[in-house]
């Protein structure tokens, strides 16, 4: 899961979009050889916050006949059915489309529905991207260079300072990070929290955030792959890090640390708001989402720290274009612009969305970029230091309904309706639903 955001908004924003599709991107005609002056849109279609404002800008300044409109949808479970349904109809979809980690295999594997990049150009831009980034933008049967990689989802932790203070813990981030080496020792420091503060105020913002942190933790340090093997099969019974990180979660419940609130749902965001959380999972990207729902109110009262357990990686996109495009070619060239190192750059100041280019990673602007709004806090060299490392996690073409089937159970044990003891079985029997079997 990557960037997902929320509900109330997606509901106005599904409106928008089934508008938008009807007048996708057919409303001129595409440059020709001989420099052909006829105005193009192109539809970019997302989710969340790409900090690519300002890139559109400067790539409409470059092509002054090319106009760039963003149809971004705030939460991820929200854009995949949707994307889905504008594939497989072969119509409604962007000219450029946003395919995030969770959900990337399942398009892999429909090469025919994708313009292959090659042939606009993208053999050459191999070394722009992190291997492992670029092997995952590769059709399934091969043929095909489907998506260019956008971001990668270092880990980290992010807690409120003024709320560690009132509950007499340490507010500096190093000291912080020692106070957590393992997740139990993360939640042995929710009830010191929670024995000060108490009231509405829980230590942990909602358990699917921190079950995905540990799940894709845990991974990372075995086989690399969550509920499906690289062949498709379902692994999730056999799987230790997927229950490993289902315990740790449920221990966390238990304790009474959890909201037990749906990431990125209105709930969550009012909990935001409402300081009703001091601590959160910060993937690179999540930076940005804290502080669009926080607010001018909340800079400077967060802050950024190590997470419990080492590092790891959640979240991460690609760029793709659907064959349905009436403007291939000039789709292509805005996906190489917002994908190149530069434009890397240029999303990581704007939302913190860590680059999956080498070059932008060892950039000085990456490396010494500080975030005001969290304190300060010197995320270049907080992320860009683990992000050269990190190992891919392989998800299966049904890695989303699964994860949206076990989240809802977690979320039930957190709300006292699903007891912990029988909380498991029914996570895998409602995965196995999920995943159709």
């Amino acid at each position: 899961m990557h960037r997902g955001r929320v509900g109330a908004l997606a509901i106005v924003l599904s409106a928008a979009l089934a508008a938008a599709s009807a007048c996708s991107s057919d409303d001129g005609k595409s440059d020709d050889p001989n420099g052909s002056s006829e105005k193009v849109t192109l539809n970019v279609d997302n989710f969340g916050n790409f900090g690519y404002q300002e890139l559109y800008k400067q790539f409409q300044a470059q092509h002054p006949n090319i106009k760039i409109n963003e149809r971004n949808v705030p939460k991820l479970d929200d854009y995949l059915p949707r994307l889905q349904q504008w594939i497989a109809a072969g119509a409604g979809a962007g000219d450029v489309v946003a395919l995030e980690e969770g959900i990337v295999t399942k398009f892999m594997a429909q090469p025919d529905k994708f313009v292959d990049l090659k042939q606009y150009g993208a053999s050459s831009l191999q070394s722009n991207y992190l291997r492992w980034k670029w092997q995952a933008g590769i059709s399934a049967d091969g043929s095909k260079l489907i998506g260019l990689g956008t971001d990668v989802g270092s880990m980290s932790l992010c807690y409120r300072t003024d709320l560690f203070k009132k509950a007499g813990l340490p507010t500096q981030r190093d000291e912080v990070t020692k106070l957590w080496p393992t997740w139990d020792d993360f939640i042995n420091v929710g009830k010191r929290f929670t024995d000060k503060v108490g009231g509405d105020t829980k230590f942990i913002d909602s358990p699917e955030t921190y079950y995905n942190t540990i799940l894709m933790q845990e991974a990372g340090k075995g086989a690399n792959q969550t509920y499906f093997d690289r062949s498709n099969k379902f692994v999730m019974e056999s799987n230790p890090a997927v229950k490993a990180a289902f315990d740790e979660t449920v221990k966390m419940s238990d304790a009474g640390l959890a909201n037990g609130v749906q990431f990125l749902s209105d709930p969550w965001s009012q909990a935001l708001k409402k300081d009703a959380f001091a601590t959160a999972p910060c993937p690179a990207w999540m930076l940005g989402l804290i502080k669009q729902f926080g607010g001018d109110g909340q800079k400077g009262k967060w802050d950024v720290a190590g997470v419990p357990g080492g590092g790891g990686n959640w979240g991460g996109s690609w760029l793709a274009v659907p064959t349905q495009s009436k403007h291939p070619k000039e789709a292509a060239e805005l996906a190489k612009f917002l994908t190149s190192p530069q434009g890397q750059i240029a999303a990581f100041k704007s939302a913190n969305n860590l680059p999956s280019s080498p070059q932008a990673l060892n950039d000085a602007a990456v490396k010494g970029f500080s975030n005001d709004y969290f304190n300060n806090a010197p995320v270049g060299q907080i992320y860009g230091t683990t992000a050269l490392n990190l190992k891919p996690v392989y998800l299966g073409a049904d890695n989303q309904e699964v994860r949206q089937a076990v989240e809802a159970d977690l979320r039930a044990i957190a709300q006292k309706k699903l007891s912990s003891s029988a909380g498991w079985n029914k996570a895998v029997s409602d995965a196995k639903k999920a995943a159709g079997l």
